[in-house]
């Protein structure tokens, strides 16, 4: 017998839920690997106190529990992007908030939700490499690599993410689904493919 929602929250979520196709991540295998990656970095970078760096908004839930999973002293700061020119849809990438603190002589691992093209990443490390940190590495929970037009070195790697439109875990569409706890693929009708 299924269970009706009995509240906004449970009726929204299960709404929400009718969209998800396949299950790609659970919750589980998520927090496991996190755990895995903050223990590679603390290890990695043991007595040098690293600064995170992420692009907000996506990166949150992957950036929040990668800090928590690190067992050493850890700073994180954020940037913001925009890819779009109003009313024009996609453009080039325009930085509309800068990190709050200097990254000269800092050991930075930059954080990243999902690495696609790579050509939004590499402008990024291009851009913060000119401010003379001591160090750069790139951590991405996930890698989707069939789009990949620019080489990007990724040194921390969550899980490789096929070729479809996903959301969960801080990954959204329209602004939706990103409080999801797990990573699923949208089903073609919720885009319109159908």
């Amino acid at each position: 017998m299924e269970t009706v929602p009995t509240s906004p929250l449970q009726r929204a979520q299960g709404d929400l839920m009718r969209g998800i196709g396949k299950v790609l991540f659970t919750e589980a295998e998520i927090r496991r690997r996190v755990a895995e990656l903050g223990e590679q970095i603390s290890s990695d970078y043991a007595g040098l106190d690293p600064l995170l760096v992420g692009v907000l908004k996506g990166v949150a839930f992957f950036m929040s529990d990668l800090l928590r999973a690190i067992t050493i002293p850890v700073r994180m700061d954020f940037m913001a992007i925009s890819r779009y020119a109003p009313g024009q849809g996609k453009g080039p990438v325009r930085l509309v908030k800068d990190l709050d603190q200097p990254v000269e002589g800092q050991h930075l691992i930059f954080v990243e939700d999902v690495v696609d093209t790579g050509l939004t990443l590499g402008y990024l490390l291009r851009t913060l490499r000119a401010r003379g940190p001591a160090s750069l590495e790139v951590c991405a929970l996930f890698d989707k690599t069939e789009h990949r037009l620019a080489k990007v070195p990724i040194k921390y790697r969550g899980f490789d993410l096929p070729d479809r439109f996903v959301v969960g875990y801080g990954l959204d569409y329209r602004e939706e689904y990103r409080h999801l706890p797990f990573v699923g693929e949208l089903r073609p009708e919720v885009l319109g493919l159908a």
